[in-house]
């Protein structure tokens, strides 16, 4: 199974390796990326011969998450906004609802949604000069593809809230201490060893890890009941609202800026 896109999936014998293909970008959100990651769920669900999923990012990113020109035209387009919330949506239920168990390899910084998709999947290996970080409130957005959604259930309200409040970067040791990684790895060996991990978990009985990871993840199930529609509405409405728009602008005459002094 290929994909020459953004969102490349290639079998391995029982195990389905989806890597973001944007190198170059750090593997931040294009369109066909995120259109990928909505739809790509149900497709590994139909697939029989698949037991495990692998995913992570090309290059030295996992994902930078938000794309600057993607978040312009979020704040313009009323249509792609509402489209781009409904992706979001079918990604964070994809995963939580997808049957296959997902490791996340985790090879360098996972910030946003990247930081949103290490969260949502059930094991999470972490290059030991990796970091995570949500920092959706410093760029003017309600945190609520995932974050405000599973943070909570890892590592409590209290620190929640500061890692979603403040964006902090949380280092490899400091995410395996707090339970959002469950190890650091070599980063040179990073991507071996959760394919290892598939295989060992590829060689269990299918129904009854299926089963298992169906009746674990009714804890975030409760939460998507609660939680993540009202959160998904709160981050669509500041993806137009003064204090975002504003941050981007920032943001991007200042890479302007320092193209210009890098080319001067």
């Amino acid at each position: 199974m290929t994909d020459p896109a953004d969102l490349v999936v290639t079998s391995h014998g029982p195990v389905r390796l989806i890597e973001l293909n944007r190198p170059e970008q750090l593997n931040a959100m294009s369109e066909e990326l995120h259109s990928g990651l909505a739809s790509v769920w149900d497709t590994l669900a139909d697939d029989p011969d698949a037991r495990v999923v692998v995913l992570t990012g090309r290059g030295r990113a996992f994902s930078a998450g938000g794309n600057f020109d993607i978040m312009t035209r979020v704040q313009r387009d009323r249509a792609f906004r509402e489209r781009n919330v409904d992706e979001a949506r079918q990604i964070i239920t994809g995963m939580v609802r997808c049957p296959l168990p997902v490791i996340a390899a985790v090879n360098g910084p996972a910030v946003g949604l990247g930081c949103s998709l290490a969260l949502l999947s059930d094991l999470v290996l972490i290059a030991d000069d990796a970091y995570i970080a949500d920092p959706h409130v410093q760029v003017g957005l309600v945190a609520g593809d995932g974050g405000a959604l599973v943070l909570p259930l890892l590592v409590g309200l209290t620190r929640a809230k500061e890692l979603l409040f403040l964006g902090d970067r949380i280092g490899a040791e400091e995410a395996v201490r707090l339970g959002i990684a469950n190890r650091a790895v070599p980063k040179d060996k990073l991507l071996d060893e959760a394919m290892d991990l598939a295989r060992r978990l590829a060689a269990l009985p299918a129904r009854a890890l299926r089963e298992t990871k169906r009746a674990v993840n009714l804890h975030l199930e409760q939460a998507m009941n609660s939680v993540l529609e009202p959160a998904l509405l709160a981050e669509r409405d500041t993806m137009h609202d003064p204090d975002h728009i504003a941050v981007v602008e920032q943001i991007i005459a200042s890479r302007g800026r320092r193209r210009a002094v890098e080319k001067g």
